[in-house]
């Protein structure tokens, strides 16, 4: 069975890309939305299994999506991958990739690196 993801980056490009990469491999069925605030309702209705979130975004931070979906019972389970511009691959090679218990990585995100930190985010 699919794992499903939710792709949440105020980056059109970047979510395209990260859904049609990760779509490519027949493991995931995958949902994007480009604006956090719009991430919630997207939760609601797709039940993803792991959410990719960007922590910077202009309406409403992936930090705030998080707690958000976290305060509903039904989504509480969801896991996170988050992303951010404003570390840099070697800033997480030397302080680890853990934002409060959650996965992190540094854009540009590799597809390989991705696929791997949701293999391991989900125990597959």
């Amino acid at each position: 069975m699919k794992k499903r993801i939710l792709v949440v980056d105020d980056e059109p490009a970047l979510t395209r890309m990260v859904k049609l990469n990760l779509e490519r491999t027949g493991n995931y069925e995958v949902r994007t939305e480009n604006q956090g605030s719009q991430a919630i309702q997207a939760a609601r209705e797709f039940l993803p299994d792991l959410i990719f979130l960007d922590v910077m975004m202009p309406d409403m931070g992936g930090d705030e999506v998080a707690a958000r979906l976290n305060e509903d019972p039904e989504l509480a389970g969801i896991k996170f991958i988050f992303m951010t511009a404003i570390v840099t691959k070697d800033e997480t090679d030397a302080t680890g990739s853990i934002i409060g218990g959650n996965e992190f990585l540094a854009k540009p995100v590799k597809t390989d690196e991705l696929i791997a930190t949701i293999e391991r985010v989900l125990g597959m």
